[in-house]
């Protein structure tokens, strides 16, 4: 019965979570969403950011109070390992853990959704949008890996580094944090 409840909070933790992070991502590179992408973004998290805004306001051009609340989310979708018997200090290092790990598999996604844009339609009203989020994670690639045949490799290099970080990162939790 854990089980069930543990997927139904991760479920919409997961949700919640990403769309606070494409939040502070899209601020952090001034990337103006689509109509379409601001209206569910803001829908789904304007609740939770606006009243953050007045504990934790914008700094240095961050939205602080979506990658907050962001993170407020994976910590309240992880107490559910209190249940389960976990330390408090266990579950610190799991909300860490997962917060990091969300972070990357966004970026992932993002780079994903990019390279399919490119093959199936690369004029689609959303491509643009997703390109500029990329951006900044792949100017610096795109200088040192060189395009072969027209072919920019930067997206792939860019899925490779993510994923030896991400490997780093279980590398640095205890098993009990990666594995659960």
């Amino acid at each position: 019965m854990l089980s069930i409840l543990q997927l139904i909070v991760d479920s919409v933790a997961t949700i919640l979570g990403g769309v606070l992070l494409l939040r502070f991502w899209m601020q952090a590179v001034r990337v103006r969403p689509p109509p379409q992408i601001a209206q569910v973004t803001f829908t789904l998290s304007d609740w939770l950011v606006r009243p953050m805004r007045r504990l934790v306001p914008g700094v240095g051009g961050y939205d602080w109070a979506s990658l907050i609340a962001a993170l407020l989310v994976v910590a309240l979708a992880t107490t559910i390992f209190f249940l389960a018997g976990w330390t408090g200090e266990m579950v610190a290092l799991k909300v860490l853990y997962r917060f990091l790990t969300w972070i990357l598999y966004g970026f992932m996604a993002l780079l994903i959704i990019e390279v399919i844009f490119s093959w199936i339609n690369p004029t689609a009203p959303m491509a643009p949008f997703v390109r500029a989020l990329n951006e900044p994670l792949l100017r610096h690639l795109r200088r040192v890996v060189p395009n072969a045949g027209g072919l920019d490799f930067s997206m792939l290099v860019a899925v490779i580094l993510l994923q030896i970080a991400q490997m780093l990162l279980r590398g640095l939790f205890p098993p009990f944090v990666v594995n659960s």
